[in-house]
């Protein structure tokens, strides 16, 4: 099974649909708030080079946005 992750705020309604899509699919994931968990930021920003949220990580490769195709793409060659 895939190791996922997503990087998330609150107040992000991205963060919302990405983890309710995944919710969806039964698809089980870490959800990492990186408003309050600075080193968790740091190191989201670090892997991506991005600070905006949401980003999912599959395996290790970070898609950033909601971005339901290469979500389904990347849980797809985990299975």
């Amino acid at each position: 099974m895939a190791k996922i992750k997503v990087y998330s705020t609150n107040t992000c309604p991205y963060c919302t649909m990405v983890k309710d899509f995944l919710k969806e699919k039964g698809v089980e994931f870490d959800d990492i708030n990186v408003s309050t968990d600075r080193e968790a930021a740091e190191k989201m920003i670090e892997k991506s080079g991005q600070m905006g949220v949401p980003q999912t990580e599959i395996n290790g490769k970070i898609i950033v946005g909601f971005n339901k195709a290469a979500i389904e793409k990347e849980l797809a060659q985990t299975q």
